[in-house]
């Protein structure tokens, strides 16, 4: 189970921080973790990928020196520190898991993805 939190309200330039806390004896192996975001009317895209080892990050051209992803492994939580919002970041916000070894690379495509969380709403208003 992946429950995301940490969504809301906020005025272009502002900040947010989310987090996705993963729980339940599915994730008792190496994982990968995704952001994923889904605005009305738009397809899901990719946000940020981190690997298991935090070793390998990687995120999408809209979000890069804006967004960090990180995650610690004792927590079984992953993060999505937003700064410099703007309001095309206004979505629903989707963390998502990946079976995965130790040291490989995240993916980057939604479909690759096994397990994902219900969802949190960060709006952005200018």
């Amino acid at each position: 189970q992946l429950v995301e939190s940490g969504g809301g309200l906020v005025q272009a330039g502002g900040s947010l921080r989310l987090s996705c806390a993963a729980s339940g004896h599915t994730f008792t192996f190496y994982y990968a973790m995704g952001w994923f975001r889904q605005a009305p009317g738009r397809e899901r895209e990719f946000v940020a990928a981190i690997n298991w080892s935090s070793d390998n990050i990687h995120y999408a051209d809209s979000v890069k020196g804006r967004f960090t992803i990180s995650r610690d492994n004792a927590k079984n939580t992953v993060y999505l520190q937003m700064n410099s919002l703007k309001p095309e970041d206004t979505a629903a916000y989707y963390c998502a898991a990946a079976r995965s070894g130790y040291g490989t690379p995240p993916p980057l495509y939604d479909d690759e993805y096994h397990y994902w969380g219900q969802g949190t709403q960060v709006t952005v208003s200018s």
